[in-house]
C-alpha cells in the first residue's frame, strides 16, 4: 500500500503489503467509521478498508504456528510508527481548531479560505485526507501556526530505509538521516 494521499486512493489499493499498511489501515477504518455520519458517501471506502484488513490478516497471521517474533516485533514497531503519526495529527488538529476558535471561524470557513468543500475539510482536519503543502502553509501564514506543528518531518519506514540504503551507496560519512521519530 503507498502512502495515501487522497482517501479516494482507497479504491486502487489491492492488498496491505506488511505490518505498517495494516496498522495505517486499521487506523483510517476506525476514523472512518466516526466520519460515516457526516459522510455516509465514505461508507465504500470503509468496507475497502475492511476487506482489505481482513485478507491480510488471514494470509499474514492466521497460522499461528508461523507467527514468530520478528513478524510480532514487526506488527510492535508498526503499531508505534502509526501512533506517533497519530500523535501529531491531533496535536496539529487542535492547534488548528484553537486558531479557528480564536478568529471566531468554523472549519467550513476555513474551508473557503482553502478552497475546499465542507466534507473534505473534515477529512484533512482528521488526518484521512493529506493537507498539500499550499494549504499549510496559508494556514501557517494567516494563524502563525508554526510549520513544525503543520508539517510532519518523519519518514515513513520504507522511505527512510531506502534513505539509509542511499547514504550508504554515497559512501559520506558526515551524510546521515536525523532521527526525528521512532526508529
Amino acid at each position: 500500500m503507498k502512502d495515501i494521499v487522497n482517501i479516494k486512493e482507497i479504491a486502487g489499493i489491492e492488498s496491505l503489503e506488511n505490518e505498517y499498511d495494516l496498522q495505517k489501515a486499521s487506523m483510517m477504518e476506525r476514523k472512518l467509521r466516526l466520519m460515516i455520519k457526516e459522510s455516509p458517501e465514505l461508507k465504500p471506502l470503509r468496507k475497502k478498508l475492511r476487506d482489505l484488513i481482513k485478507e491480510y490478516e488471514s494470509r499474514e497471521w492466521s497460522d499461528f504456528e508461523k507467527v514468530d517474533d520478528v513478524q510480532i516485533a514487526s506488527s510492535d514497531k508498526a503499531e508505534e510508527i502509526v501512533n506517533h503519526e497519530e500523535k501529531f495529527i491531533k496535536k496539529r488538529k487542535e492547534s488548528i481548531k484553537k486558531k479557528l476558535k480564536e478568529f471566531d471561524m468554523t472549519q467550513q470557513d476555513l474551508g473557503i479560505l482553502l478552497g475546499h468543500p465542507k466534507s473534505y475539510m473534515s477529512e484533512l482536519i482528521n488526518g484521512i485526507s493529506q493537507f498539500t503543502m499550499k494549504d499549510l502553509v496559508i494556514i501557517h501564514r494567516v494563524f502563525g501556526i508554526t510549520l513544525k506543528t503543520l508539517i510532519p518531518t518523519y519518514l515513513q519506514s520504507e522511505t527512510r530505509d531506502k534513505v539509509r540504503d542511499s547514504i550508504r551507496l554515497l559512501n559520506k560519512p558526515k551524510l546521515k538521516l536525523r532521527k526525528t521519530e521512532p526508529a
